[in-house]
């Protein structure tokens, strides 16, 4: 046994994938995607400069 042989072998590379061409629901479906990220993306930014949602609520006393 060479000391080349010994060990796990490398896999081979994967053939690249083709161009796939895309109809006009996938490009609209791509498109929706991509407004629904900049939404959510949005959304955090302006969740993440205000304070905490809820500010009162009941408090409870220390008295029993």
């Amino acid at each position: 046994m060479s000391g080349r042989e010994g060990g796990k072998k490398k896999p081979l590379k994967a053939a690249k994938k083709g161009v796939k061409d895309l109809d006009e629901d996938d490009v609209a479906f791509k498109l929706k995607q991509k407004q629904q990220e900049k939404a959510l993306e949005a959304a955090k930014a302006s969740a993440g400069k205000k304070g905490p949602l809820v500010g009162g609520g009941i408090k409870k006393s220390g008295k029993k």
